[in-house]
């Protein structure tokens, strides 16, 4: 056994002794030679420098690499080339203020002539001729009369009218305006020709075959509800199933791209109620609605509600953005978004008046082919998978549905059914304007909508009756004679009490109530006072927050703002054919 002496002995492992920093690092500083790898708009053409650790040789050959600076031209030689019409550069920059460059929230700008004295004049309707006069079913009598010297809106074309205004120079001093008769109605304009109306806009009638007439106002969300009355139409149905009628009446909800020059629920941008067997149609396709024995006869009153969602949501179904486990709830949370309307409006002359002329929305080659499916798939084989229903998450604009929007059909003040659901957005990119020289895509005008619309054939007439005094009100309506809470449209919930528990609840929102159209009319004004102010602010900023006379005829040493040439001697006139 091997003694203690025998044992090597154990030496304890030196351990170095902390050093203690007498300063706190400091941060490495940059290096004179640092460079991105690739340029940037930030660094377009980095200079980089040699690093030290670079040999002499590496150096000569980087300098072989560099390509040799170009020589810049002379001012007097950029100023000869731009006499000849290339493009050149100044030394300096140029002291003037040049318009900025219009953006996609911008409506575009137009050469104008200077206002006649007749434009600052009020705006005119129609001239009324009287046609012919009828009796209606409480014995009452109808004038129907022709209206002339006003335009149509037709050809892929929307006319409002305008007025000349000094306080709106930078837009040209034309700004919207309404005619007589004021309040909501059928409008004169929007109307197919040979139809027939009294001097209110609330009846309508044609001697021809089916003609269609829409409102002067849009509804875009929210509840709204308006009544018809047939004066003229069926009187009786056999049992053989032939009608006896003084014509026939067709209504419901059509939007901006509907013709107008067939009956509503033709194609895909209507939905109508037929009067025989009350059925509903939609792209051509009658389905029964009414009870079995119901129809619409003369004296009947069809009152139609329509909801939508607020456009809050509908712009994320049109984006691309809409998720319904997360916006399922969007009309109950107040938002502050409001739209982006963008009009691109040019003022035109016709006969006595002056309006505002703008490209109309226009048909789209996926609800053609959704009226008229082929008989190919969308692969374009024959019996391949048919195409997605529209929804609100289709892959194409056009075809996305709106949650949460119906269409409600009353029969004197009977629930009929709820005949339409998941409306077809409307809002752009679903909409989209004709093709031609200035037709933006996407832009929201404030006109697109869902429109009341009324068809009539043959002799068949009704009356329009957009409130606020209905002869059947919906279930829940309260008139301007009830407490009414005046409140922002989507922003504030309203409270009421139970006096029966003695409870209080929170109610719905604005956009939950039920309104008459009469009431969109006015906010419609409202709307389009707003959007002639904001146009306004916008071309004298671009002018450079100062107003230009652009026009060349008011002052002859008026100096003219880049890209707008003087004026010419008159504005376009507008010619129409019946």
């Amino acid at each position: 056994m091997a003694t203690d002496v025998d044992l090597p002995k154990r030496q304890m492992t030196p351990i170095p002794a902390p050093i203690i920093p007498i300063s706190i690092p400091q941060k490495r500083p940059l290096e004179d030679d640092h460079a991105p790898p690739v340029s940037s708009p930030l660094n377009p053409n980095p200079d980089v420098k040699p690093s030290k650790s670079l040999s002499h040789d590496d150096v000569a050959a980087m300098a072989r690499e560099k390509p040799g600076r170009g020589k810049k031209d002379t001012i007097k030689k950029r100023e000869s080339k731009a006499g000849l019409g290339a493009d050149s550069s100044r030394a300096t920059p140029d002291p003037k203020i040049k318009d900025l460059p219009p953006t996609e929230s911008s409506p575009l700008r137009y050469k104008l002539a200077p206002p006649k004295p007749s434009d600052f004049e009020t705006a005119r309707g129609p001239v009324f001729t009287h046609h012919h006069e009828v009796t209606a079913p409480d014995g009452s009598t109808i004038q129907f009369y022709e209206t002339s010297e006003h335009v149509y809106n037709k050809k892929s074309f929307h006319y409002l009218h305008c007025i000349a205004d000094p306080a709106f120079p930078s837009s040209f001093y034309y700004r919207q305006t309404e005619p007589e008769p004021y309040g909501a109605h059928i409008s004169f304009e929007d109307a197919a020709t040979h139809m027939y109306m009294d001097q209110q806009g609330r009846h309508i009638t044609t001697d021809k075959g089916f003609r269609t007439a829409r409102a002067n106002v849009a509804v875009r969300q929210g509840r709204w509800y308006w009544e018809c009355k047939v004066t003229r139409g069926t009187t009786k149905s056999n049992a053989d199933g032939t009608v006896e009628s003084h014509g026939h009446v067709r209504l419901g909800f059509a939007r901006r791209e509907a013709s107008l020059d067939a009956p509503v629920g033709y194609d895909a941008y209507s939905y109508g109620i037929r009067d025989v067997q009350g059925q509903k149609v939609h792209m051509s396709r009658p389905k029964d609605f009414f009870p079995p024995g119901e129809e619409i006869k003369e004296g009947d009153v069809v009152g139609l509600e329509i909801e939508l969602p607020s456009e809050s949501l509908h712009r994320k179904v049109v984006q691309g953005q809409y998720n319904p486990a997360v916006d399922l709830l969007d009309d109950q949370e107040p938002t502050t978004e409001a739209a982006n309307i963008v009009r691109d409006r040019i003022p035109i002359r016709f006969k006595q008046h002056i309006y505002l002329e703008k490209i109309d929305y226009h048909t789209t080659k996926e609800l053609e082919d959704l009226m008229n499916p082929s008989p190919a798939g969308p692969s374009g084989t024959i019996g391949s998978r048919p195409a997605d229903r529209p929804n609100p998450n289709h892959q194409v604009p056009a075809l996305r549905t709106l949650p949460k929007s119906c269409i409600r059909v009353y029969k004197n003040g009977v629930l009929m059914g709820t005949p339409f659901t998941d409306l077809l957005a409307f809002l752009p990119p679903a909409s989209k304007p004709q093709a031609q020289v200035g037709a933006r895509e996407g832009m929201d005008d404030g006109m697109a909508g869902y429109y009341p619309a009324v068809s009539v054939f043959r002799g068949g007439a009704a009356e329009v009756n957009f409130g606020p005094d209905f002869w059947y009100p919906p279930p829940g309506y309260q008139d301007g004679d009830g407490d009414v809470q005046m409140v922002d449209v989507d922003t504030v919930k309203v409270a009421t009490t139970n006096t029966t528990t003695n409870t209080t609840t929170t109610a719905t929102t604005e956009l939950d109530k039920v309104r008459p159209v009469a009431e969109r009319y006015d906010e419609q004004i409202v709307e389009d006072i707003v959007a002639d102010v904001v146009d306004e602010v916008d071309f004298w900023m671009r002018d450079g927050a100062r107003v230009i006379d652009r026009t060349g005829g008011r002052d002859a040493k008026a100096e003219t703002t880049a890209g707008i040439a003087p004026g010419r001697e008159e504005i376009k006139e507008l010619v129409q054919d019946d």
